[in-house]
């Protein structure tokens, strides 16, 4: 069996991808703490593989993506010593089909070239990623496979937790979409103003996104709080919360 493992080491979560072919089969997540050394992740990484009957022989390629440079090399060599594999590092020269247009190439996060990998591969045409993480990011990718530009936003909790850290008297929020922008208590209050205020940013990104490319653009959501807000799901041609792991993947069977 010919196993693909794609990971995504973000910076609240690493995420873990296998694929048999081109269908993820298995998904698991640990937290990208960056204090934490290599035993802790290789502890976690084989406990999963225990606990679900996999076998490391089963793998026999994997793809690394990571924002986190401190954690990159402890990846690297988690690969090395539990597969005997050189890991596939996505950078911004990796996918010929994919050229980035902005000021510095090698600026833009190894996540978001997945991303345009993945909306481009499938759609080929005008597109924006909205990745719903840590950062709120907006990736535009054009029909012919050019990345016009990105914007970045806090993501929503990390707007909640600035709150929080910053104000004496504000409890933590669940991020649940409350029924009216009317806040009665401050629970209800913080969600209104955060959850709604968000619908409308992103609205508002679309539409001018959708401006300066005259009108030709679609929307994706990705990320693992893409489905949050429900309102906006009328947005986006597709909610995928393995966008990612998908574009992980296309880049990892693009590499003999």
């Amino acid at each position: 069996m010919n196993n693909l493992l794609v990971i995504d080491v973000g910076n609240t979560d690493a995420g873990f991808g296998i694929f048999e072919d081109k269908t993820l089969t298995h998904q698991f997540r640990i937290k990208s703490l960056k204090d934490e050394n290599y035993v802790f992740f290789e502890y976690s990484f084989r406990q999963y593989f225990l606990e679900n009957n996999l076998r490391f022989s089963d793998i026999t390629k994997v793809v690394l993506s990571s924002v986190v440079p401190p954690l990159t090399p402890i990846f690297k060599l988690l690969i090395n010593n539990i597969f005997g594999i050189e890991p596939i590092i996505v950078n911004a020269y990796i996918f010929p089909s994919i050229e980035i247009s902005i000021d510095n190439p090698n600026e833009i996060g190894s996540d978001l070239i997945a991303n345009a990998v993945a909306a481009f591969t499938k759609y080929k045409r005008n597109c924006v990623v909205v990745d719903f993480g840590t950062a709120l990011t907006f990736t535009v990718v054009s029909g012919t496979g050019k990345i016009l530009g990105v914007s970045i936003a806090p993501g929503l909790k990390t707007a909640v937790k600035a709150l929080f850290a910053n104000t004496a008297q504000l409890p933590d929020v669940p991020l649940e979409l409350p029924t009216s922008v009317l806040g009665k208590n401050t629970v209800h209050a913080i969600q209104a103003g955060i959850l709604w205020g968000y619908e409308g940013l992103v609205k508002n990104m679309i539409q001018k996104v959708r401006a300066e490319l005259e009108g030709d653009c679609i929307a994706i959501a990705t990320g693992g709080l893409s489905s949050i807000i429900s309102t906006l799901h009328g947005e986006f041609v597709e909610v995928n919360r393995e966008l990612t792991l998908e574009g992980l993947r296309i880049i990892g069977e693009s590499q003999a």
